[in-house]
């Protein structure tokens, strides 16, 4: 075989590849964090029944964690009995490959809500993983080895939030991040290989809430931005804190933030809101202006997703919002039409998934109103909520729901 018939040969088979596996949705919100989907070519109408289920598959176990997807591989946390396990299963069928215990089971806070919160980040031969009583465990991706483990409370100071830890680690060339919070330092850095603590944010010492840290650059700094019960702050890569504005949440703080440019958006529920806030760098100096603060979307954790000039969310008291990302203006609210719930974006699309009725609905994106181009009811849905957020990868939809994982086929 001559080299260019090698190349070629090459070639079909990553393409191959590609179009079996489609694009990986690797951690948190997707590969920039921001609920956002690259994939395309998908169905923009349903038909009445919903697009086809692809298949179904059980034995997740209890618990709020999303899937992570890299490669032929599902990933994903569940309780069963008296521990919290991290898992992978085939993205062919569902069926599990390897299950590995990470801590101990059980619902931290009241009200019941058992199992994990966090979803898994996938980082090439690497899965790390966040148990909702704050252990952070490195496993491997091909057998569920555990490689290093700590944790937050004991290891890095941390207090055990009221509902438990609940966010995703953030993976950043050899560091991994996350945030124990508390006297310590609240975000810490570690060695992604050998969980060795590289800094700990001693002039950052907020309480843990339930965000999760997003990667950005700002004013030309790269540097990572997270929000708690008080404050909105950019850390950077040496962990010295570039800058920090006051911003009180109530009750429990846990949206992502939005990051575009030089601009921070955050929003949390309560009856709390959402805030723009322009960050500037001036000689190395950097500065938090607030730009504004309403409660066009005071969103309590199903997420907001900033498409084009518009974010959209639900907001507690006025439905599902499209909310002008600069002035904070709302375009239009719905309330009647779908409930309460969490979203994803893709090919000009959102995803709705209502957390207490079954409801997946599929709305354009647009600032001229709410257009609903399909909906079903997912099968299986009851008590406790329904609040994974959704997942597109490959052109397939995936909906977790407690012990149960739902592959839709949404292709055109």
């Amino acid at each position: 075989m001559t080299i260019r018939h090698c190349i070629l040969s090459t070639l079909l088979i990553v393409l191959s590849i590609s179009t079996v596996f489609g694009a990986d949705w690797p951690q948190w919100r997707g590969p920039e964090r921001d609920g956002v989907s690259k994939e395309t070519g998908l169905l923009g109408q349903w038909p009445e029944s919903g697009p086809k289920l692809a298949w179904k598959a059980t034995g997740f176990g209890a618990g709020y964690s999303g899937v992570a997807i890299s490669g032929d591989r599902i990933y994903t946390m569940g309780d069963e009995g008296a521990d919290c396990y991290a898992m992978a299963c085939k993205l062919s069928d569902g069926q599990r490959i390897w299950r590995t215990k990470v801590g101990k089971a059980g619902a931290p806070g009241w009200g019941g809500f058992t199992g994990p919160r966090a979803t898994p980040t996938v980082d090439g031969e690497m899965v790390y993983v966040i148990g909702q009583y704050g252990e952070l465990v490195c496993l491997k991706a091909a057998d569920g080895t555990q490689v290093w483990s700590k944790h937050l409370v004991s290891d890095f100071g941390g207090k055990l939030p009221e509902w438990g830890y609940s966010e995703s680690v953030l993976v950043d060339g050899d560091k991994v991040l996350c945030t124990p919070g508390g006297s310590k330092g609240a975000i810490i850095a570690l060695n992604k290989t050998t969980g060795q603590t590289l800094w700990q944010t001693k002039d950052f010492q907020d309480a843990a809430h339930y965000s999760s840290l997003v990667l950005c650059e700002i004013g030309g700094v790269r540097q990572y931005v997270q929000l708690t019960a008080a404050s909105v702050v950019g850390v950077g890569v040496d962990g010295k804190v570039l800058w920090r504005a006051d911003r009180k949440g109530r009750t429990a703080v846990i949206p992502t933030p939005i990051v575009k440019g030089n601009k921070v958006y955050v929003t949390s529920g309560y009856g709390v809101g959402s805030n723009l806030f322009e960050i500037q760098n001036t000689d190395g100096a950097f500065t938090a202006k607030e730009v504004y603060a309403n409660k066009s979307i005071a969103n309590q954790h199903g997420g907001a997703v900033l498409v084009g000039d518009y974010v959209y969310g639900y907001c507690d008291a006025k439905g599902w919002v499209c909310q002008q990302f600069d002035t904070g203006d709302i375009k239009w609210s719905e309330k009647g039409k779908a409930g309460k719930g969490s979203l994803t974006y893709a090919d000009g699309r959102l995803y709705l998934r209502c957390e207490n009725d079954g409801i997946v609905a599929l709305i354009e994106t647009t600032p001229d109103g709410y257009k609903e181009t399909g909906r079903f009811v997912q099968p299986g849905f009851g008590k406790p909520q329904t609040w994974p957020h959704p997942v597109i990868s490959g052109k397939k939809l995936y909906l977790r729901d407690q012990d149960q994982l739902l592959c839709y086929d949404i292709s055109k």
